[in-house]
């Protein structure tokens, strides 16, 4: 069962414009998220999904493979579904769809999470969280938060800090990864289902889903994967390379 990792990227961005083309110690950013997501284990083929030939552009200038997608879709899952019906991913392999900015992504996220489909037939979707580090992300909107049950499958994904801890005592907050596995022929129902009322509200594909009463497997990774939402971020993301020692 391949792994196809479809990486949606659009140029408009109210707050930061141009976003999959910044510039990250000497590389576009949408560069270092296909590099990195494609390392991961079991992965076929790596395409970056977009609506605008700038980023289609410099995609293919350093080698990378790029499909034009309508600028109208509802959400990067839905981008990715248009494009996995252009690249015709059979029904049974598996879509990682990778949001354009998770420049510092461990490959191991997108292998730990894609175990559960590799596992279960019965799974259509799983997606990676892992424990909140930083207080100041617990109540950040840009840092969306997850409730589990007790199997690890999805309840709630909030921009708000859920759960509350009332007695101020010790709380674990989830932070959602910005990575979704589809089984490809659930990738396509999704895509069909209509948009939910918590999905418009939060602006939260993933709520879709659970609108519909679908399961999402969440799956805890001890690995945090910083997003780019602001220019700030970008320049935070070129720093820990620097540190690590890379030069990108």
């Amino acid at each position: 069962m391949a792994l196809h990792v479809i990486i949606p990227a659009r140029y408009g961005s109210s707050r930061f414009p141009g976003k999959p083309l910044v510039n990250i110690n000497g590389r576009p950013m949408i560069q270092h998220v296909m590099d990195r997501a494609g390392r991961a284990a079991g992965v076929a083929s790596v395409t970056v999904a977009t609506d605008d030939q700038r980023i289609a552009q410099a995609v293919e200038a350093f080698g990378g493979r790029a499909v034009m997608t309508d600028s109208n879709l509802r959400s990067g899952s839905d981008r990715a579904a248009a494009a996995a019906r252009l690249l015709r991913v059979p029904p049974a392999d598996l879509v990682v769809n990778v949001q354009g900015d998770q420049p510092l992504l461990p490959p191991e996220v997108i292998s730990l999470t894609a175990q559960p489909l590799l596992d279960d037939a019965t799974l259509g979707m799983s997606t990676p969280v892992t424990p909140i580090t930083r207080p100041e992300e617990i109540g950040d909107p840009n840092h969306v938060k997850a409730v589990l049950d007790a199997h690890g499958d999805a309840l709630y994904f909030s921009r708000a800090a859920v759960p509350h801890c009332r007695d101020g005592g010790p709380c674990q907050h989830l932070k959602h990864l910005g990575v979704y596995i589809f089984r490809a022929a659930f990738l396509e129902l999704f895509s069909q289902l209509p948009s939910g009322r918590l999905e418009e509200i939060e602006k939260l594909e993933q709520l879709r889903a659970l609108e519909h009463n679908q399961r999402i497997r969440c799956v805890v990774v001890p690995h945090d994967s910083p997003e780019v939402d602001r220019p700030e971020d970008a320049q935070r993301v070129a720093q820990i390379l620097i540190e690590a020692g890379q030069d990108w």
